[in-house]
């Protein structure tokens, strides 16, 4: 690739490690101004905004920020401590199991903001580190694409090797358990990492802050004792009604609209879905709960919420634009790779799926080409996986949330970009969906 390229991507770096410096919405306008120097210095065209990432976070805040003003996150909050006391290790497994089984039945890993906020709160109210839960969820809830029989990626997969009598089921029985397998793994060991909040000193320094305090720990405080309101039980009804509906429209197609689309009938939209279903629960909420108008705002899901947005909206856009710009640049030369040597495929995966942030676009571009040089089929399926790889560099839609959704501080961008929270637990369960995959594709192959 070009000297030109790898100055740009520098600046694209320096933005965030900046903006992760400054903290708040430093990431975000951060990526406006490395926007300025690539559109203005370098006279790369902008890209559109993530408008509908951004919409579907606002949406699915909106309703969580409605649901806690009604004493609803307190109630689940409540639910499970009483669990959690039993046994806390178990959030770090059950969080991505539930992400990872969202995005099966939906197709989209978006629907994994709504449980996020949620993760969140429980794991620090239980002084429990949330990076734990909150990465793996993220990285379960991206990973399940290739095992979702309903994601743009996979029946790609499938479209593509047909002629080579591979079916849905050929593939899925393979991603699925390697998936499931490689995640649990993972979990395993993310599960030790990091200091528990009691021995973390950044945290420990924020119990400090009269400020802080004042937002979180006093109003556990004087929640605690707080006897929970039909109404607050209500409004968590209404929004797991709503996150269910968004997983059961993913699955069955049939439920949505269908409007004439490039001369072809198709549904509406996964992104239109989520936006339309959660306003609706925060509404529904709001009319049915009452709950206070300025509570909304002021509540901790509403602010981590809004700054999630404007991360997502400067640095996601910023780097879109970076690889737009180099697109045609950046597929020459990992397709040169895989003919160059055909085992590297899954590291071709690996390295543009992490420029494009697209497993979509990661099939399209490099299936044809795996299948023109003849890498067997089991070894693609075996490798589908490597288009997760995603987390490498943090400006994707969710791990932007995640990091604003945890007040810890425990999920955070290092001081070196890629010493993230996302970096270990989503190698570990790369490097372990990948041994599995491809243990099973030589037992079933």
């Amino acid at each position: 690739m070009s000297t030109m390229f790898f100055i740009q991507f520098a600046i694209v770096l320096l933005c965030i490690l900046i903006g992760a410096q400054v903290g708040g919405i430093g990431l975000g306008v951060l990526g406006g101004i490395g926007l300025a120097v690539l559109s203005f210095g370098f006279h790369l065209q902008p890209t559109s905004p993530p408008i509908d990432v951004m919409l579907m976070i606002m949406a699915v805040v909106s309703a969580a920020a409605a649901m806690q003003a009604s004493g609803g996150l307190d109630y689940m909050i409540k639910i499970a401590t009483r669990v959690l006391h039993r046994n806390p290790k178990y959030i770090t497994f059950i969080a991505p199991a539930v992400t990872y089984t969202f995005t099966v039945l939906a197709g989209t890993g978006h629907v994994a903001y709504s449980v996020l906020p949620v993760i969140a709160e429980v794991s620090r109210r239980n002084g429990i580190r949330p990076s734990r839960p909150l990465t793996m969820a993220v990285i379960a809830s991206q990973f399940a694409i290739v095992a979702s029989p309903i994601a743009a990626a996979v029946v790609a997969c499938v479209t593509m090797l047909e002629p080579q009598h591979i079916t849905m089921a050929d593939v899925l029985k393979v991603t699925v358990p390697s998936t499931i397998l490689g995640i649990g793994l993972a979990c395993v060991f993310v599960n030790k990492l990091g200091k528990e909040l009691k021995d973390d000193p950044h945290y420990q320094a924020l119990l400090k802050d009269s400020n802080y305090v004042k937002e979180y720990i006093d109003v556990e405080e004087q929640q605690t004792d707080v006897a929970i309101s039909p109404k607050a039980k209500l409004s968590v009804g209404i929004f797991l009604t709503a996150a269910l509906l968004v997983v059961v429209m993913g699955a069955l197609p049939e439920l949505r609209p269908a409007f004439e689309h490039d001369g072809a009938i198709k549904p509406m939209g996964m992104a239109h879905t989520i936006e339309i279903v959660m306003l609706s629960a925060s509404a529904l909420i709001i009319l049915a709960c009452k709950p206070n108008g300025d509570a909304i705002t002021r509540g901790s899901v509403f602010h981590a919420g809004m700054r999630a947005v404007i991360a997502v909206f400067g640095v996601a856009w910023l780097g879109d634009t970076l690889m737009s710009g180099h697109l045609t640049e950046v597929e020459s030369t990992v397709s040169h790779l895989v003919e160059s040597a055909p085992w590297t495929f899954a590291f071709a995966l690996f390295v543009l799926s992490v420029l494009v942030n697209s497993q979509g676009a990661t099939v399209a571009t490099l299936f044809p080409i795996a299948i023109k040089l003849g890498i067997p089929a089991p070894i693609i399926i075996g490798t589908f996986v490597a288009v997760n790889g995603y987390f490498f560099i943090p400006n994707y839609g969710p791990i932007i949330a995640a990091i604003d959704f945890d007040t810890t501080g425990s999920t955070k961008i290092g001081k070196f970009i890629f010493n993230h929270s996302f970096m270990i637990p989503g190698l570990l369960s790369m490097a372990f969906s990948l041994a599995f995959g491809l243990l099973l594709v030589q037992v079933y192959y």
